[in-house]
């Protein structure tokens, strides 16, 4: 579980992320990512109905998501704010594969070592 200090919960930081951000596109999945001010990076996922209309299934993928956030953070390069919007296609896929897709999207927006 991330703290409250890691979580993007407004939204004027999320209308910052995608206004401001760089982006990284995939078909399953899009990541946001904008330079912040603040000491940790900052995390928030979008996972809509359309992915799936089980409760369950966007809970899984949030904290797949979340929890690769909070182990891979401390290869960031600097602190940012991260969105990732999640697409129905990621439901095909395993969590390594979910993982090697997020670092491969960190990587390509200078975010990663």
């Amino acid at each position: 579980m991330l703290k409250k200090s890691q979580r993007i919960r407004l939204d004027k930081d999320f209308d910052r992320a995608f206004k401001a951000g760089q982006s990284f596109y995939d078909k399953n999945l899009s990541l946001k990512c904008v330079a912040t001010t603040q000491l940790k990076s900052r995390l928030g996922v979008l996972v809509s109905t359309k992915v799936s209309k089980k409760a369950v299934l966007r809970n899984k993928i949030k904290r797949q998501l979340k929890w690769l956030f909070n182990v891979e953070q401390k290869k960031f390069i600097r602190p940012s704010d991260l969105v990732i919007v999640v697409f129905p296609e990621i439901l095909d896929k395993s969590f390594l594969e979910i993982r090697g897709i997020l670092i491969k999207g960190l990587k390509k927006l200078g975010l990663y070592e």
